[in-house]
């Protein structure tokens, strides 16, 4: 990869971590819920799921599940009906106190990756970078020594800011109003990408971001 197009992966990698989504919004509940040391296990669920993704885009498998839309629909409708799931138990739950000590840190990082790896638009976008990004004359793993630090460290940073982002939300969060209100905001974002998530399209192998 070529330092020009390192800098352009850069920049749509950077719009693509930083673009709130499913993961940011449960990044944020989780700082406001957990507190930075445990909501930290969400960041990790997600370079967990990244580091995968990026691995399966070097093998061609996204390109291979992108172009069955059979397989992209079951998958979209699994993940739109978890999303949706989530933000209807979120709202219900706004009122009542946080159950911290109920929540293991196995379970935090299960659920973020659950959250993570259920949305296949994030299919959409690795194949974007890969199909875009990639020079076809070099060995794909080459490339990948370059990638893959770019892609996590940038995810890293994204994924950690919208945690501090909950934590300070939440220590702001004096007024038990308020902070229903944030809990309630959160649940409907979840509900939304859950709605635009089964409305979406099937991605094409040759589309670009």
């Amino acid at each position: 990869m070529s330092f020009d197009a390192w800098i352009v992966f850069t920049l749509f990698w950077i719009a693509f971590v930083t673009t709130p989504g499913p993961n940011a919004v449960n990044c944020i509940s989780n700082g406001m819920n957990l507190g930075f040391g445990k909501a930290m296990l969400g960041v990790l669920a997600i370079l967990t799921q990244a580091s995968a993704f990026l691995v399966l885009s070097a093998l061609g498998v996204t390109a291979l599940i992108a172009a069955s839309p059979t397989a992209f629909f079951i998958a979209k409708l699994v993940g739109a009906g978890f999303l949706i799931f989530l933000g209807i138990r979120g709202w219900c739950n706004a009122r009542k106190p946080v159950p911290t000590a109920a929540r293991p840190a196995r379970h935090v990082y299960l659920h973020a990756l659950a959250i993570a790896t259920i949305n296949p638009k994030s299919v959409a976008g690795y194949l974007a970078a890969f199909s875009q990004f990639v020079q076809p004359d070099v060995p794909i793993w080459s490339q990948m020594v370059v990638i893959m630090p770019t892609a996590l460290t940038l995810t890293a940073l994204s994924y950690t800011g919208f945690t501090l982002l909950g934590v300070v939300m939440g220590r702001a969060a004096l007024a038990a109003v308020f902070n229903v209100w944030i809990r309630r905001v959160l649940a409907v974002c979840f509900i939304i990408y859950g709605i635009l998530l089964g409305a979406s399209s099937t991605p094409s192998p040759q589309a670009g971001p």
